[in-house]
């Protein structure tokens, strides 16, 4: 699991794109703290398809660098 609360800058010069897998997220409340969990299961033919591949937590700071990157890619307002 991976608490998220900054994003670098990312070269991607070299991306391709990837085969499309289940998503879930939801919120959690942790000590007191409200977070942003977002859960990726692995693709079909995977050996246990039913458990998370990645699990990533995004508390308020984080969540808002989120939403900065998105509002600037996508021109959202």
């Amino acid at each position: 699991m991976a608490l998220v609360r900054k994003f670098s800058s990312l070269e991607t010069e070299r991306v391709s794109a990837q085969q499309e897998v289940e998503a879930r997220a939801g919120r959690a409340e942790i000590n007191g703290e409200t977070y942003v969990v977002i859960k990726t299961y692995g693709k079909p033919g995977r050996k246990y398809p039913d458990m998370a591949s990645q699990t990533i937590q995004l508390d308020r700071v984080g969540a808002e660098a989120l939403m900065d990157i998105l509002r600037r890619t996508f021109a959202l307002s």
